[in-house]
């Protein structure tokens, strides 16, 4: 049993008393990644109280609630900073992966306690597929919502549409390494993959901007 709570605590605290000292993309960087680690533990929270009252069990819950859950979590504080402060698109960015990287490091930080660090090959998956899935599908996200903004075609329905994509690539990785054999394989590629595909795209939308 792990406490995740205290290993917030633990891990934020430095990144906070390092905001004061930072500026620009650096303290936006910081902040981002503070605030993936908070959405992290809140979407556990969330998942853990659906998986009960619905009688899942937790592979099931893995595939057909946590993706959900979790791409929410993530999305919301985006939105946030997307329609609050009307910020340029790549600070959206920054700010994307920012909260990627924290909900996938916290994550990671936690399953590591739980089961151990011994077996570097388990670590190796922890970090090159899961990690790399929770970034992966936040830049998805952005791009579609950068694209929708610059195109003026920010709407309800564009916004289910790119939470749709980033829940249904979560929920099939999950799927995926749910089972032994080649179906885990080909999961643990996806998330790397997928990244080195989504640079393409993300390339072309920051030509002739500061992205």
């Amino acid at each position: 049993m792990i406490y995740a709570e205290n290993i917030l605590i633990c891990i934020t605290i430095p990144l906070i008393f390092s905001l004061p000292f930072v500026r620009g993309s650096a303290r936006r960087m910081i902040a981002s990644v503070l605030t993936g680690m908070v959405v992290c533990l809140l979407g556990a929270y969330i998942s853990g109280f659906l998986s009960s009252v619905s009688g899942m069990s937790p592979e099931d819950t893995a595939i057909f609630i946590s993706p959900i859950v979790e791409e929410v979590m993530k999305l919301l504080p985006l939105l946030f900073v997307l329609f609050m402060f009307e910020t340029e698109d790549r600070h959206i960015v920054v700010t994307a992966v920012g909260i990627g990287s924290g909900f996938a490091t916290f994550e990671n930080c936690c399953y590591i306690l739980t089961t151990g660090a011994e077996r570097l090959g388990y670590i190796m998956v922890r970090g090159f597929a899961v990690g790399v899935m929770h970034i992966v599908s936040m830049i998805a996200v952005t791009i579609g919502l950068v694209l929708a903004r610059r195109y003026k075609a920010m709407s309800f329905a564009g916004l289910l549409g790119a939470l749709s994509i980033s829940t249904c690539f979560h929920a099939l990785y999950n799927l995926l390494v749910s089972e032994p054999g080649v179906s885990s394989v080909i999961g643990y590629i996806l998330p790397p993959l997928t990244a080195i595909l989504l640079y393409l795209p993300y390339k072309r939308l920051g030509e002739g901007t500061k992205i």
